[in-house]
């Protein structure tokens, strides 16, 4: 499965998980604090997909980068995987 779908896929099941409700629609520019998942919720998502993916690109930074939009959330799980696979 192709690493973008994965992650909305991980998000909306997440927020189900966590009693969240997500904003309609969820694009790549919605910003995060405003997508509807609490702090709770991010750290699930994070947890869910270092256990499917096997990385957690956000413990590997040497500073810390905090995304503001999902296609930037989804740009730094990319960036970790290209490394990886490099």
């Amino acid at each position: 499965m192709e690493l973008h779908s994965h992650i909305r896929q991980t998000l909306q099941q997440v927020a189900v998980l966590a009693n969240c409700q997500l904003i309609e629609p969820i694009t790549d520019d919605t910003v995060l604090l405003e997508s509807g998942l609490d702090s709770l919720g991010f750290a699930m998502l994070v947890a869910q997909l270092e256990e499917e993916l096997g990385m957690d690109p956000f413990s590997e930074m040497q500073i810390a980068v905090y995304p503001r939009t999902l296609g930037e959330f989804i740009a730094i799980y990319q960036q970790a995987a290209d490394q990886t696979a490099g």
